[in-house]
Formats: structure tokens, C-alpha cells, sequence
């Protein structure tokens, strides 16, 4: 019993490429595969996610881990090609923070399997998603629920300096003009604010009070965790 355990755990049967080490090597990283992109949707849910990218981090384990495994143990080309798989959904669009991270979770533990360590590549998944679980439910560093961007557009006859400051003293405790910004080749400007609201209920009546001040223009109301958006014209 104790050999088979140091079989099956000390990566000795990766050394050399059989039927069997490839079947391991598969089953093992599609499950780690599987359990991190159920985890991220999990912690996604409000945020919202793509179906390809959930896919792809159920691929990318055995994909890395077979890549790894016909290799060998060279651990400076795996540690090489990890990085390059990677890097690859990122070269054409720039993705979250934390999807990268996600990425390279599923990365690392397909390399891990396909070393022959999925012992340790399955006993490292389940405590960094346990840890992810952990932040996701404490809201680890959230942003205040009532903090918002805000967008106002004005047109160039008005002076916009200290035109809004009654209304967002109203409704907001804290308001901070970010930048300005012309729009329409210098027929508009584009304020932007960065506020927290006293009652997130009052994000119409703000509006409402704004539009009267900034002749009817676009107004624009964002949170930046799940860059929802709220358009008023």
C-alpha cells in the first residue's frame, strides 16, 4: 500500500510517456479543471462571464498538462511554455486582474499534473479556491456600494465650475470632480465625478435635478467593480 501511494504521489510514473501516465494526466487536470472554472463562476455571477473563457479553464489544465508531460521533467521549457499558454487570451484584449489569475491557476495545475504531482496540483486547487471562496464572501477590499462614477455632459456656453456642487451636496456625501474633457469637437464637455451616494433609492431624483441643470444632456451613472451603467438623455 505505502509503494503505491509513493507511486502515484512521488511523480515517478510521469518519467516516462505510457497509456496509462496519460490517462492520469488527463483525468486528473480535467477535474482540477473543471472544480476552478465552477469556482469562478461561482464568484462571477453578479459580474457576469463568458462561456468561452469558463471553457477554456477547463482546457487549459489538460492542454498544459499533456504539453508538460511529452516534454519530461525539463522544468525551464515547462515553466516557458506555461507562461506563453498563459499569455496567449491577453495578447489581443486586456482581460481583469483577477480572470488573469484565474488563468494562470489553471496553468500552474496542469503543469503540476502533468510533472506527475496531482496530488499536490488537486491539494493546492482545493486551498486557493477555498481562499478565493473566502475573499468573495468577506468582500475583501470591495468598493462602497454607494460609490459611483459620474458623467455629466454640458454644453461649452455653461460654466460648469461649482454648477452641480448644491445638488451633489443633497444627495451625496462626498463628491470629487476626476477630470473635464471635450466632446463633439469642443461643442460639449464631459465632466466626471467620483461620488458616494447617501441613498442609492435617490439616483433617480439626482438625475432628474441634474438634467435640469445641464440642458437635458447625457448623463452617465457607473460602478466601477461590475462596470454596470446607467444612461440618461
Amino acid at each position: 500500500m505505502n509503494d503505491f501511494l509513493y507511486q502515484i504521489t512521488s511523480g515517478d510514473w510521469a518519467t516516462e510517456l505510457t497509456f496509462k501516465s496519460v490517462l492520469i494526466v488527463l483525468g486528473s487536470a480535467i477535474a482540477i479543471g473543471l472544480l476552478i472554472s465552477i469556482v469562478y463562476l461561482f464568484t462571477h455571477k453578479e459580474d457576469g462571464y463568458s462561456q468561452a473563457f469558463c471553457v477554456s479553464l477547463i482546457l487549459l489544465a489538460p492542454i498544459v498538462g499533456m504539453v508538460i508531460h511529452v516534454i519530461g521533467n525539463n522544468v525551464a521549457t515547462a515553466f516557458s511554455l506555461a507562461g506563453a499558454f498563459a499569455l496567449v487570451r491577453f495578447r489581443s484584449a486586456p482581460g481583469d486582474p483577477k480572470d488573469i489569475a484565474f488563468v494562470f491557476l489553471s496553468v500552474a495545475m496542469g503543469l503540476t499534473c502533468g510533472l506527475g504531482y496531482w496530488p499536490y496540483a488537486a491539494l493546492a486547487t482545493v486551498v486557493i479556491c477555498v481562499i478565493i471562496l473566502l475573499l468573495h464572501f468577506t468582500g475583501f477590499a470591495g468598493r462602497d456600494k454607494k460609490r459611483f462614477e459620474l458623467k455629466i455632459t454640458v454644453p461649452e456656453t455653461l460654466n460648469y465650475a461649482g454648477a452641480f456642487d448644491e445638488t451633489l451636496k443633497k444627495y451625496t456625501t462626498r463628491y470629487n470632480m476626476q477630470r473635464v474633457k471635450s466632446v463633439d469637437f469642443g461643442a460639449l464637455f464631459e465632466i466626471t465625478f467620483d461620488i458616494t451616494m447617501k441613498n442609492t433609492d435617490d439616483v433617480r431624483k439626482m438625475i432628474d435635478d441634474l438634467r435640469v441643470l445641464n440642458g437635458n444632456l447625457k448623463i452617465m451613472l457607473s460602478t466601477e467593480t461590475t462596470n454596470r451603467s446607467f444612461h440618461f438623455q
